[in-house]
């Protein structure tokens, strides 16, 4: 995942609220063409401020999960706008998740570190950011033995079950563990002591400006 992670992006917290906005402004206004519009102007806003490589990335995944679903609704509903409605609806969710690809999980807890935010918090997001990065290269692995050792195809349940299943949730065990031990040797606890940030992030005017294009952009969406 790290190929897709933006080396200037905007203020972190800024960039999860852009994502939880364009999500919430992409449902409402998902019957109307406005909705396509503005999902398109926030793809090229996120573009524009360094996240070409998480805008490229999700492309083939809104691509394959519109063609299905909107398959799906169409063949249910037989209705052109609903169908219209699940297409911005999968975009919302595509365009929203941009952010949250390219954020580099330091970063973030840097942001929350600096803002006071409780340890707890920190430390949660912290384990979680870098749990599903490591979950992704060991389901690579156990797939990559699984062909190494000719395992055989992996939706066969007996063959899922022994194969993939079992190999995977005993990683999963260890990864935790290793996180968690990582975490203490780093020096972090939950408890409430003083403590610097090493690197600050700052609010800057390019932020600034990130803020107010989707603002605009997010109210335009719904008054039009």
């Amino acid at each position: 995942m790290g190929e897709i992670k933006a080396k200037n992006p905007v203020y972190p917290l800024l960039g999860i609220l852009a994502g939880v906005t364009v999500l919430i402004f992409g449902l409402i206004t998902a019957k109307t063409v406005a909705a396509s519009f503005y999902l398109a102007g926030v793809w090229l806003l996120f573009l524009a401020f360094g996240y070409w490589k998480s805008c490229l990335a999700v492309i083939p995944f809104a691509a394959a999960t519109c063609v299905v679903f909107c398959g799906i609704t169409y063949a249910l509903s037989e209705d052109a706008v609903s169908t219209y409605a699940a297409a911005n609806r999968i975009l919302a969710v595509c365009v929203a998740v941009i952010p949250g690809l390219a954020l580099e999980p330091a970063l973030a807890v840097r942001n929350l570190t600096q803002l006071r935010a409780p340890r707890m918090i920190t430390l949660g997001m912290m384990i979680a950011l870098g749990f599903f990065p490591l979950l992704r290269q060991e389901t690579k692995r156990i797939r990559e033995a699984m062909k190494t050792r000719g395992a055989g195809n992996v939706l066969k349940p007996s063959i899922f079950y022994r194969a993939f299943l079992v190999p995977l949730v005993v990683r999963l065990v260890n990864i935790s563990d290793i996180l968690a031990l990582s975490v203490e040797t780093r020096g972090f606890n939950a408890e409430e002591k003083k403590y610097t940030v090493y690197k600050e992030v700052s609010f800057g005017v390019r932020d600034a400006a990130f803020a107010l294009i989707l603002a605009v952009g997010s109210v335009l969406a719904v008054a039009l």
